[in-house]
């Protein structure tokens, strides 16, 4: 199994979990400005730019191996928001937008067994 369907077993798994905690999602591996967004999502109040991290270690072990959103580097929150300005500067919304990190652990078979959501992810702008 390589890394990348490591990664869409994650992103299938946020979309998932954002669904059954009241989000409509509105777009997945949205390319905008050579970036990508993996998940567009909306509630009531917030449409929410999520970055999917997955880690196939045990959720105890995360001081061994790093938390999966350790793995969004400055680089990577300057492209999300970047592609997310992007977006809005396309379509236009009245709801506050909010950059959300999505954690998913992994078992040895691939099944999930943590989400973590992570919101407002990069504090205030």
């Amino acid at each position: 199994m390589t890394t990348k369907d490591i990664g869409d077993i994650g992103e299938k798994a946020a979309a998932g979990f954002l669904r059954e905690n009241g989000y409509k999602i509105t777009a997945r591996n949205k390319h905008l400005s050579h970036k990508e967004i993996d998940i567009i999502a909306e509630d009531k109040s917030f449409i929410v730019f999520a970055e999917v991290k997955t880690r196939t270690a045990d959720p105890d072990e995360a001081s061994r191996y790093g938390v999966p959103s350790s793995a969004v580097t400055f680089k990577k929150r300057s492209c999300l928001v970047d592609a997310a300005r992007a977006y809005l500067r396309q379509n236009h919304t009245e709801k506050q937008p909010r950059m959300d990190v999505i954690e998913v652990w992994l078992d040895e078979e691939r099944k999930v067994v943590k989400i973590n959501h992570i919101r407002n992810a990069f504090g205030a702008r």
